[in-house]
């Protein structure tokens, strides 16, 4: 699981694959945490790794050799087992004591054993990743540039004290430690059998493989045998070796010194590379599942471990409660820094001299890479102390160099563990000198002086530089950071009221752009309700509050009520003012007629041309083009084409942009599929170049209605699921994505699914935009019929009817008017369904709404139908499905064909034949679609008619263990949750015929319940010819 784990993993298998006699040796290098154990585990795994005599080290944080693997070797009889050293080579480079951890010292068997059985245990876990364990530098061989650490002076503290002389501008450095001699330890007896091991290599005649991990660990005599076999190794030798770069004592040399290797040897180096976002997102959705990972999530995750494997891996691990509820970047934060990487800080700080440590405190104060003059400066130390500081901080594997001339920590999480070791007045100290360093940046980091001020404990200039911090990320359209920094910071307890408006002012324009609630509404209605506010800012409060809930939960009758309100009270602002006219002129949501909506409309132009603002006209520019082409009015395209793409002001750009992707949206409920494709393509670039996070989002729901209806049904479901999480189920958003659901659930015979989605959202129905609950409606009909619930049906079509036509937009009824017209007609009701077709017609009359057009032609062809004039019937619902078929509207024009030919058979006669092959037709495409409901209806029509497409040819042998069509069929809508009666009322059969075919599926499949029928019909596929 590392971020180059699978190039890695395939330049080590080229190894191991080469037929050639020459050696073969790998260096992989990789810092804590980035998976070189797995890697090294993935490589035994391999058929090539298991037909190698073997043998795997691994090296302990106290220097002990421990035998992972040993698979036997073949050796030259004329050869001599060597003996390893049991002391230090004094020639080495590297020259230390070695220590022997006490607790480790098992017989070598039990110590081979214990460690194998432990990687086995984990040898499939996804989340097995390099172990970052603490080092104890106290048991460390040292570079000769640092000071002793095995003197018996006691070593200072890792944890700043009170301030010290080390802060000072003229400290001196403190006086080197004395070195003192150690009596060598004895090595324990595992480690004397692993290097033994290591010894006999040389001697080997047949291939072999060599793993040694975390070769910095190693002491002086397991490095001369190392070096000693990779100067000479054997003939086919496959040597790899894992270690940490930043905690070589001498760079650059994993083996202490150089090695004379053979000019015949392939000798490479492996670096190992931190994960991607991507990889961190895939792992997460593997831990806790890909219903609680949403993209903010995941990008949290990626940034504060650095991508890191075994950071994100404690982090997951943290987060784990086994809960459904999704996570969101507040939960990465929440859970602080892991015990592992707290420790590992803490190990390494302590390597540090004293008077080198602050430059190590400044960098965990300052929380970003930056160049030495700034650290010196936050640390307090002259420049010549703090790239000293640098360079011990580099060396004991804490900071690095990050980017050119700026350091920093490879996992941010860090800077937070070195944060929260220092005491409050030290940290106080620093974070004042960090935000005088950075106050001298160009452009100022604003937010980052926020967060230093407050540390500091400056209130007021805290308070000043969140303001600046806001309107610099909205004017770079960074709305979603300006949010957060507000929301958090007006939970602050003891802000001056002053200050509380003007920063919930910011946030409600933020909020009102990137449609987010949260706590957002809550802040919002507490600063509303505030008697001292002038009226003007309240009235400003209070139209950011009604187009938020409009945006995100829709616009009810409290939020028509707060923008009626927001307009009066805003009298003396037209360029504010407008703004709630305009809203308060999309007919999009139910209440007032379309003519209250375009008095609206007029009002708010007036106010716009009398505020001079260009972003205000812009705005209202954009609604008057959305209300235009929602009734379908003349010329409403043109007014599209005039919004100004190229106007410089980011504001105004930014209600171009929305004008455009609302136009999107239009032009999908209008049935111009391709205009609208192009359009989002426009408005979605537009969006994302402007930082309107808003329209971005529109933009993203248009585009699920728009695969839906064309029929682009392939991850459909998973990709609408994902975006209601995203967005939250009780988010206006999810109400489009919701609908896509259901219709999908429907058409594959989900039923419980699909009722759950249409009835589930905290938006009800009644406060739906007026066309997605018209949609949303016609699926609760068409479920009802299904259900064989013509009263339900009916009922639920006359609620819907009445709030269209209180709206008075009748482009919104194509989805609704053919299934509310059948419902009537089934239910006695010719007369009222007869005048909701005219009704209908008259509406949509010399309007440009081609979907409007087919939809006519169903509901017509449903009351023929209903009067049996069978002929006519089938007529005008071919001329639907033609009308479809143009759009393209694909389900639509199936079902339509469905109906013709359902009609065709019942006329009978040279019908019949027409029929059959409309019937056919229909039921290819369903398939197509995977709509297994509706596509066995079809059939069970034909086999109704006897005109089954699938019987089974006379004297062709049974399906033996192979299931039926028609197994298949009850088999597969078993599984989605039908019952039986349901199941027999939709292909034509007796409910104990479906019975006996459940029970022959459960069989065949050896499936336990008829949950799990779907699935596995579906894995078994239909037999050729079926």
């Amino acid at each position: 699981m590392t971020g180059s784990d699978t190039t890695a993993g395939s330049r080590l298998r080229h190894l191991l694959v080469s037929q050639s006699s020459e050696p073969r040796i790998a260096l992989v290098a990789g810092r804590a945490g980035t998976g070189k154990t797995r890697l090294v585990e993935r490589l035994l795994e391999l058929p090539q790794s298991r037909a190698r005599s073997a043998l795997v080290l691994a090296f302990t944080a106290s220097g002990e050799a421990v035998k992972r693997v040993e698979r036997p070797l073949v050796r030259s009889t004329a050869a001599t087992t060597s003996t390893p050293p049991a002391t230090a080579d004094a020639n080495h480079p590297r020259t230390a004591t070695h220590r022997t951890d006490r607790s480790d010292q098992r017989a070598e068997y039990g110590t081979e054993r214990a460690d194998r059985a432990d990687r086995l245990e984990h040898l499939d876990r996804p989340d097995r990743v390099d172990r970052m364990d603490r080092v104890d530098r106290t048991d460390r061989p040292e570079r000769a540039d640092r000071p002793d650490r095995t003197s018996g002076t006691e070593p200072r503290p890792c944890i700043p004290g009170a301030r010290t002389e080390t802060f000072a501008p003229d400290a001196t450095p403190a006086a080197p430690h004395t070195a003192t001699t150690t009596a060598p330890t004895p090595p324990s007896p595992a480690t004397l059998g692993a290097l033994a091991a290591l010894g006999d290599l040389a001697a080997a005649t047949d291939p072999v493989l060599l793993v040694a991990e975390d070769v910095h660990r190693a002491d002086p005599a397991a490095l001369a045998l190392l070096t000693r076999l990779l100067t000479k190794p054997p003939a086919g030798l496959v040597a790899v070796l894992t270690y940490r770069p930043e905690e070589l004592p001498e760079p650059g040399l994993p083996l202490g010194g150089p090695v004379d290797y053979p000019a015949e040897a392939a000798v490479i180096r492996i670096p190992l590379e931190p994960l991607t976002e991507e990889q961190i997102a895939a792992y997460a959705a593997e831990v806790l599942g890909a219903h609680r990972c949403s993209a903010e999530f995941t990008a949290r995750l990626h940034q504060r471990s650095g991508g890191v494997a075994q950071v994100a891996a404690d982090l997951l691990r943290a987060l784990d409660d086994g809960g459904k509820e999704p996570y969101g970047a507040a939960e990465v934060d929440a859970v602080g820094v892991p015990v592992r990487l707290a420790e590992l800080i803490a190990g390494r700080i302590r390597a540090i001299p004293a008077e080198h440590r602050p430059v190590v405190w400044a960098a965990g104060v300052l929380g970003e890479p930056a160049p030495a003059h700034e650290l010196a400066a936050v640390a307090g130390v002259p420049l010549e102390t703090g790239r000293a500081g640098l360079l011990a901080a580099e060396a004991a594997g804490v900071l690095r160099e990050l980017d050119r001339g700026r350091y920093g920590f490879d996992v941010p999480l860090a800077a937070h563990a070195v944060h929260d070791l220092l005491p409050g007045t030290v940290r106080e100290d620093m974070h004042r000198r960090a935000a005088r360093t950075l106050g001298r940046r160009q452009p100022v980091p604003w937010a980052r002086l926020a967060r230093h001020h407050r540390h500091g404990g400056r209130t007021r200039d805290w308070l000043r530089a969140v303001e600046r911090a806001a309107e610099q990320y909205a004017a770079g359209g960074r709305h979603m950071d300006a949010i957060v920094l507000l929301d958090r910071t007006l939970s602050a307890t003891g802000i001056p009221q002053h200050h509380r408006v003007k920063l919930a002012l910011l946030l409600a324009r933020s909020a009102v752009i990137a449609l987010r609630v949260d706590e957002t509404v809550g802040v919002m209605r507490h600063i509303v309700e505030d008697v001292d506010l002038p009226t003007e800012v309240r009235g400003e409060m209070r139209l950011d509050l009604a187009l938020l809930l409009s945006n995100t939960v829709g616009l009810g009758e409290g939020g028509r009520a707060e923008l009626t309100q927001a307009a009066e009270e805003l009298e003396s602002r037209p360029d504010l003012a407008a703004r709630a006219m305009s809203a308060l002129a999309m007919p999009y949501w139910p209440g007032p007629p379309l003519e209250a909506n375009l008095r609206w409309l007029e009002r708010a132009e007036e106010a716009a041309k009398e505020s001079g603002n260009l972003a205000v006209q812009m705005a209202v520019a954009a609604n008057r083009a959305t209300v235009m082409l929602n009734i379908g009015a003349p010329g409403a395209w043109q007014l599209v084409e005039q919004l100004p793409r190229d106007t410089e002001e980011l504001a105004a750009r930014q209600q171009v942009a929305r004008g455009v992707v609302n136009a999107a949206d239009c032009a999908y409920w209008l049935g111009e599929y391709a205009t609208a494709d192009a359009l989002l393509a426009e408005g979605r670039e537009l969006a994302s170049r402007t930082g309107a996070s808003g329209a971005h989002r529109t933009g993203r729901s248009t585009e699920l209605l728009l695969r839906m209806a064309t029929g682009q049904w392939a991850a459909l479901s998973e990709h609408a699921t994902a975006y209601a999480i995203e967005v939250g189920e009780d988010h206006l958003a999810a109400v489009d994505a919701n609908l896509v659901r259901a219709l999908l659930a429907l058409a594959r015979g989900d039923w419980s699914t699909c009722f759950e989605l249409l009835t589930g959202n905290a938006v009800s129905n009644e406060e739906r935009p007026v066309p997605l609950g018209a949609a949303a409606s016609a699926l609760r009909i068409r479920l009802a019929l299904a259900r064989r619930e013509p009263e339900a049906a009916a009922e639920e079509a006359e609620l819907a009817w009445g709030r269209l036509r209180a709206k008075g937009v009748w482009a919104w009824a194509a989805d609704l008017a053919p299934w509310a017209v059948e419902a009537q007609a089934l239910t006695g009701r010719r007369e009222r369904a007869a005048q909701w077709v005219t009704e209908f017609a008259e509406g949509v009359e010399g309007r440009p709404v081609p979907v409007a057009t087919a939809s006519l032609a169903r509901a017509r062809a449903a009351l023929a139908e209903s009067a049996e004039e069978h002929v006519t019937a089938a007529e005008l619902f071919r001329e639907a499905a033609e009308s479809y078929e143009a759009l393209p509207r694909p389900y639509e024009a199936a079902l339509a064909r469905e109906a013709a030919g359902r009609c065709a058979l019942a006329a009978g006669g040279r019908e019949t034949s027409r029929g059959v092959d409309e019937l056919t037709a229909a039921a290819r495409v369903l398939d197509d679609l995977a709509a297994v409901w509706d596509a066995a209806r079809v059939r069970a029509t034909l086999r109704t008619n006897h005109q089954a497409p699938d019987r089974r040819p006379p004297g062709r042998p049974g399906y033996g263990d192979r299931l039926s069509p028609r197994e298949r069929e009850v088999a597969v809508l078993a599984g989605r949750g039908l019952t039986n009666r349901e199941i027999a009322e939709t292909l034509h059969l007796s409910s104990r015929t479906v019975e006996q075919h459940v029970a022959r599926a459960l069989r065949k499949l050896g499936a336990h319940s008829r949950q799990d029928l779907a699935q596995a019909a579906e894995a078994q596929g239909p037999e050729q010819g079926q």
